[in-house]
């Protein structure tokens, strides 16, 4: 088994850290605290890295991460990972949005229930000898119009609480389905502004993108109920700070309870510190031990798993490939990246698209997988990126300018199932294509000729006039020559007047011998490979 160093450098809890020391062919370094030059300084002598929030992981540290194949990270939040670059060097960021859903979720209906009682300043009030009863009247929660802002694993569980407390939820969230909205027994609103109109209590569980910054700015808080409340236990920055401090000033906001921030920590000077009817905690929505811990052995078992067996679970930058997944597309990825080979050495150089075409069952599968799997044979070969892999193939194809398709079988067929592949420049088509029979993978389409031939092993692709003696020719130039054959198969164009054989050696054909075959009469090419 390979020996996998991983590094952890931010602190996780050493129940994570023992899941990965106890994992066979896999060694830990535990160093925390890291300056950028200090973790650029070691990470090439690492294939796993395992972070939370302090560790920043830049383009820097990719171009230097030589030996990187994976980061995990102990919690939800991947806005220290430049993820565009992980991409593209090849490496799987896989996070852990399970492991402090409840902690997150209690937090966020903490902050709502403080916000609206006015606990933190009525408690300051008592603590300086005060008792203030009138001052800090809140209101109830109860028959209060909630609005979601994502419906993931921390939005469905505030859901939950918010409907014993007796609430009405509307929720938006671009994923969300009428279907799951019904069962969830909440309301599904079409976009964030629809949800927005009218709440009296806001809060926010998405992730910051381009799109979401700000999704809380000065119009938005405008269709809020007056007096409304937001809580954010999310990601700083979906709230416009400003535009929130000045609708309080102006009575239309009721107040606003934060547990993350634009800046953090905010500074001294931060405008909402001086608002009316605020909550601040100091990003404490994964801080309990139960949190804590859930997330750093989830973590480490991800990693463990991915250097181990392949196994992708919670990935941000690629689809899951769990054990289930595996179980069911892994016979057809093996396929895939022979086809994808195979075509690399038989299509025109510099193809403008490959299309991935699908017939079957392996149709009713997760066919992303198979196709990027395809992808990852052809351009190991065609783009001499020997660090090609299912997490950075879609990626290298567009840097390389090739559109990547998918659709259904094109080719007339007696098969049940079929993987298709084809490259196309300007008018030219190459297409080869695989089947299963039974359990055993075979190519049986290559450029126009129906074959029948193994998906691995080493190959003579021979293309030549359709004419008598053409295959002795060749079956003696290789055993003259030594070389052994393992299978061959035949296939005649009659329209073309021409034929390929495709023949299964047992030992590299010499460029002599390859010299020999292409100066025959006869024989228009000849390809060697290996699939």
């Amino acid at each position: 088994m390979s020996n996998y160093r991983v590094l952890v450098s931010d602190p996780i809890s050493e129940k994570g850290v023992e899941a990965l020391r106890s994992a066979e062919g896999i060694t830990v370094d535990v160093k925390t605290g890291l300056s950028p030059d200090e973790l650029k300084a070691i990470i090439g002598d690492y294939h796993g890295l395992v972070i939370r929030s302090q560790t920043k992981v830049t383009p820097d540290v990719f171009e230097a991460a030589t030996n990187l194949k994976a980061i995990g990270r102990a919690g939800v939040g991947v806005d220290n990972i430049d993820r565009d670059a992980a991409t593209d060097h090849g490496v799987v960021v896989m996070n852990t949005p399970s492991g402090n859903t409840i902690s997150t979720a209690e937090h966020a209906f903490a902050l709502m229930l403080s916000l609206a009682r006015n606990i933190g300043p009525a408690h300051s009030s008592m603590i300086a000898g005060r008792f203030d009863r009138k001052l800090y009247t809140g209101v109830e929660i109860f028959g209060k119009r909630l609005a979601i802002l994502g419906m993931g694993r921390i939005g469905t569980e505030f859901a939950k609480r918010a409907q014993a407390f007796g609430m009405t939820v509307v929720a938006y969230d671009p994923f969300l389905t009428t279907a799951r909205a019904q069962s969830l027994k909440v309301e599904l609103a079409e976009t964030a502004e629809e949800a927005l109109t009218g709440a009296d209590v806001v809060t926010l569980h998405i992730p910051m993108t381009p799109d979401s910054k700000h999704i809380l700015n000065e119009k938005s808080i405008a269709l809020m109920a007056p007096g409304a409340l937001i809580v954010n236990c999310a990601r700083g920055g979906l709230v416009d700070e400003a535009a929130a401090k000045a609708s309080i000033d102006a009575g239309h906001l009721g107040g606003i309870a934060l547990d993350v921030y634009e800046v953090e920590p905010p500074p001294a000077d931060f405008p909402l510190f001086s608002a009316k009817k605020t909550v601040f905690t100091p990003h404490l929505g994964a801080s309990t031990a139960e949190a804590q811990e859930n997330v750093g052995i989830e973590v480490a078992i991800q990693i463990k798993d991915f250097l181990q067996t392949g196994e992708i679970r919670n990935a941000v930058n690629m689809p899951n490939l769990d054990a289930k997944t595996l179980e069911s597309v892994g016979p057809y990825l093996d396929l895939a990246s022979s086809l994808g080979k195979l075509l690399s050495e038989i299509a025109p150089a510099q193809c403008d698209s490959i299309t991935c075409s699908y017939l079957g069952p392996v149709s009713e599968l997760d066919t992303e997988l198979v196709t990027r799997k395809v992808l990852t044979g052809y351009l190991a070969a065609a783009s001499n990126e020997a660090q090609v892999n299912l997490i950075n193939a879609p990626a290298v194809a567009k840097a390389l300018g090739i559109v990547v398709n998918e659709s259904t079988v094109a080719l007339a067929t007696n098969c049940t199932e079929l993987i298709e592949v084809t490259a196309t420049k300007g008018d030219e088509k190459i297409t080869v294509a695989g089947t299963f029979f039974g359990t055993a993978a075979r190519i049986v389409h290559i450029s126009g000729h129906n074959v029948e031939t193994n998906s691995k092993g080493r190959f003579l692709f021979v293309e030549n006039d359709d004419r008598p003696g053409i295959v002795g020719v060749i079956g003696s130039t290789l055993g003259t020559a030594e070389v052994n054959i393992a299978n061959m198969a035949l296939s005649r164009n009659a329209a073309q007047k021409t034929a390929v054989t495709v023949i299964e050696v047992d030992t590299e054909p010499t460029a002599e011998l390859l010299g020999t075959l292409r100066s025959t009469p006869g024989i228009l090419r000849v390809l060697s490979f290996e699939l």
